[in-house]
């Protein structure tokens, strides 16, 4: 997981005084984040007509009108504050596309505050696609539903910080800034959220040791 090279502290600065040339630049450089944050919570109902560029371009657009808002913030990072800006642009294009639907599917943790099955869902249907086996689309789909049902008996915030760490590809850092945790906390529970998974895999057909230890280390 690569970091920006720039002086992003430095354009941090510029952007408290409300630079939105400073804005554009630390965007640009967090691009690539940014848009897993949205391939990742994006609903799968909406994929065939919803571009995540197209809501990234919107979350730019919002950030800039927002901008006066980062000034008396503090506290929060420029990366941490734009990911929030992110995620409720998207809280947007769901309630838009989705409507009352939207919580009625429950929807993620950071998105409607239910119960976090949105997290399960996105995780499974992401996870899903590292199956090796050739199965068919009938047992792909009963793999999913299991996936998803065993993934929504996770603890809450493990789970989250599964999402955040291993998919939003944040740091332990960023993720305690996110959910309010102590850094040594995040490390913890992302390594009981990863022994969880693993034990989950191992117990639905179609996942190979492969599937299971590929890319899930702390």
């Amino acid at each position: 997981m690569g970091t920006p090279t720039e002086d992003h502290d430095g354009l941090a600065r510029r952007m408290r005084a409300g630079d939105r040339e400073a804005l554009a630049a630390f965007f640009s450089a967090h691009r690539d984040r940014l848009w897993r944050v949205i391939d990742f919570r994006l609903d799968a109902r909406l994929r065939r007509r919803v571009d995540a560029d197209d809501v990234l371009q919107q979350a730019y657009l919002d950030a800039a009108q927002r901008l006066p808002h980062f000034e008396g913030d503090a506290a929060t990072s420029a990366f941490i504050w734009l990911r929030l800006v992110v995620t409720q642009t998207l809280v947007e294009v769901h309630r838009a596309h989705l409507g009352a639907r939207m919580r009625d599917a429950g929807r993620e943790v950071f998105l409607a505050g239910d119960d976090g099955t949105g997290t399960s869902m996105s995780l499974a249907r992401h996870l899903i696609g590292s199956l090796t086996s050739p199965s068919g689309a009938a047992v792909r789909a009963e793999t999913l539903a299991q996936l998803e049902k065993a993934l929504a008996g996770m603890d809450t915030v493990d789970r989250e910080v599964l999402a955040l760490r291993h998919f939003e590809e944040l740091t332990n850092s960023e993720v305690a800034a996110v959910l309010g945790l102590q850094v040594k906390a995040v490390s913890i529970r992302y390594v009981r959220a990863l022994r969880r998974l693993k034990t989950i895999l191992a117990a639905l057909p179609g996942f190979s040791e492969g599937d299971i230890s590929g890319g899930l280390t702390p």
